[in-house]
């Protein structure tokens, strides 16, 4: 156990605290089991160490951090670790990437009741699956998604500010008011375009130029590793997974045609269907549904999007502006609210507000009723009806 000290603390060294995500300021801290999953590359396990940082860094060895693919757990159990953690007076144990460690579930529950001194705090894929796990801690954990940047967290990392997250109603009763405001402060514009492209993942500094290539990376370790390990996804399937993310990418945006799609990429009707499904909880694409109540495995979506805008730059090879934006705004708005296709309009907001999405030209319909907008790219304020698209980016 002194070595896993020994490597947290060399983490907390490098760790910085400048720029943080907003969740970290929604969490509740306080609870007893907390966790947080999310897609790989988010940036979770910097999520945590922040805490840690911010916390305990001058608290002795209450605290302690271990990623469970360390070579320590092949001779040791998570339960070995707190039992020990724990005689030496620790508090608050952080367990990162557990889906990696096969009774994870299991003995975090062991943890939970015979260990009531100690908090743990995980993470985990955003396949992991705490209610059908081999020990149900759905009533027992806190859990928070975390997703990629919003584009106000990315314009608050590029320009050192705090710019504040503004709730959706805010957005659609007072978009002219907030966007005068915003761009008081900074230009839109400015911005917009390279969070498109490279600004979804709190990592784009680091690579710089090799950025797409550390997104396909990723892409692969997801298709090739998690979904695998997590969802017995058939490896022999990743070429034609892999194309399929590519078309996606290039769609106007995609509505599938299943019959068609499995005939040209060579996978049967039922098991697309169900790799459907698997991508979108992996986060590597955003299924959209005429409604979200009772989604079966096997229920064909109405139209497939990648899940982030940088994506598509990245598998794609001519990616099309509406289905950047569309995509943009289910990412966006999709984090906090339910996004369903509406009869005309391209979303549904929790059933209440119809949105179309377009760009500086577009316009409703002069039949169109009430709740219903436009969320319009290229302008940097709104009128009446008509708000700028990039303001969505403001909802965390």
């Amino acid at each position: 156990m002194e070595h896993l000290f020994e490597l947290y603390q060399k983490l907390l060294r490098g760790t910085s605290l400048d720029f943080q995500r907003s969740l970290i300021h929604t969490i509740q801290w306080n609870n007893r089991l907390i966790g947080i999953t999310g897609a790989r590359g988010v940036g979770k396990t910097t999520l945590v160490l922040q805490y840690l940082k911010k916390e305990f860094e001058s608290s002795g060895n209450t605290a302690l951090f271990a990623s469970l693919d360390h070579i320590w757990f092949s001779t040791h159990s998570v339960l070995d670790l707190a039992d020990q953690f724990s005689k030496v007076g620790g508090k608050v144990l952080v367990l990162d990437e557990v889906h990696k460690y096969p009774a994870w579930s299991r003995e975090l529950k062991n943890i939970y009741d015979f260990y009531p001194e100690l908090k743990v705090i995980f993470t985990g894929s955003s396949l992991l699956e705490i209610l059908n796990s081999g020990a149900d801690l759905s009533r027992r954990a806190l859990m928070y998604p975390l997703n990629g940047m919003s584009f106000r967290e990315y314009v608050n990392l590029e320009t050192g500010k705090t710019l504040p997250v503004f709730s959706l109603e805010e957005i659609i009763n007072q978009h002219q008011e907030l966007s005068n405001d915003l761009i008081s402060q900074f230009k839109p514009f400015q911005y917009f375009g390279n969070y498109l492209k490279h600004g979804y993942y709190p990592f784009s500094r680091e690579f710089g130029e090799l950025y797409d290539q550390q997104l396909r990376a990723i892409v692969n370790l997801i298709l090739e590793v998690e979904l695998p390990q997590l969802r017995k996804f058939d490896l022999g399937y990743v070429p034609k997974i892999k194309q399929l993310l590519s078309i996606i990418a290039d769609s106007v945006p995609f509505i599938p045609n299943v019959t068609k799609l499995s005939q040209k990429i060579g996978i049967n009707r039922t098991t697309l269907l169900s790799y459907f499904h698997y991508l979108h909880e992996s986060k590597l694409t955003s299924n959209l549904y005429q409604s979200n109540d009772g989604i079966s495995l096997l229920q064909k979506p109405e139209k497939l999007y990648l899940e982030n805008t940088n994506l598509a730059f990245a598998l794609g090879r001519n990616v099309d502006i509406g289905n950047l934006r569309e995509t943009f705004f289910l990412n966006q708005v999709g984090y906090h609210h339910r996004l369903t296709l509406p009869e005309t309009g391209d979303f549904l907001i929790d059933n209440k507000w119809n949105i179309e999405v377009g760009g500086m030209g577009k316009d409703l319909p002069k039949t169109e009723k009430a709740n219903h907008y436009v969320a319009a790219d290229g302008i940097e304020t709104g009128f009446n009806t008509k708000i700028p698209l990039w303001l969505f980016g403001f909802l965390y």
